[in-house]
């Protein structure tokens, strides 16, 4: 069977594969549960705040791609299966039904300020082993701000 061999140390892809392992986590449960949001969604702001869920759900979709990538890349096997992002997601989750647009800009905003904290541990948790991956944090940390900045504005 083949294998992908990392050019890192044994150490430095366990320490990158762990951060990106945690990355994915976080951005499969951000697509899924932005989604639920903009199906779910009422109120006076519904178009705007629809269409603003379906950015971060473009966000999430194309950052879990790139970690993913990233990971086999360092030789690190990605694991996004639906029992592992549910027993590993430090999200909180939506209620079922529908969802105020207000409760949900907060909602988005406060899950965003939790990701993002948690991007910044794995920055700088890589900033030794893999500066590459480090990289790649620093780029979707950055797209993640600027919707945590965008929901923000909007309460």
């Amino acid at each position: 069977m083949a294998s992908i061999k990392s050019t890192l140390t044994e150490s430095d892809q366990k320490a990158a594969g762990d951060a990106l392992q945690g990355a994915l986590v976080d951005l499969i449960d951000l697509a899924l549960v932005a989604k639920q949001a903009h199906w779910n969604l009422i109120g006076r702001n519904f178009k705007v705040v629809h269409e603003h869920l379906d950015e971060v759900v473009a966000l999430a979709r194309s950052g879990q791609d790139d970690v993913a990538e990233r990971a086999v890349a360092i030789g690190v096997n990605p694991d996004g299966r639906v029992r592992t992002v549910a027993d590993r997601t430090k999200l909180p989750q939506l209620e079922a039904g529908y969802l105020d647009d207000d409760k949900v800009v907060a909602a988005v905003t406060d899950i965003l300020a939790q990701i993002i904290a948690r991007f910044r541990e794995r920055i700088e948790a890589t900033d030794e082993p893999d500066q590459v991956t480090q990289d790649l944090l620093i780029s979707i940390t950055a797209e993640l701000e600027k919707q945590h900045w965008m929901f923000q504005a909007q309460t």
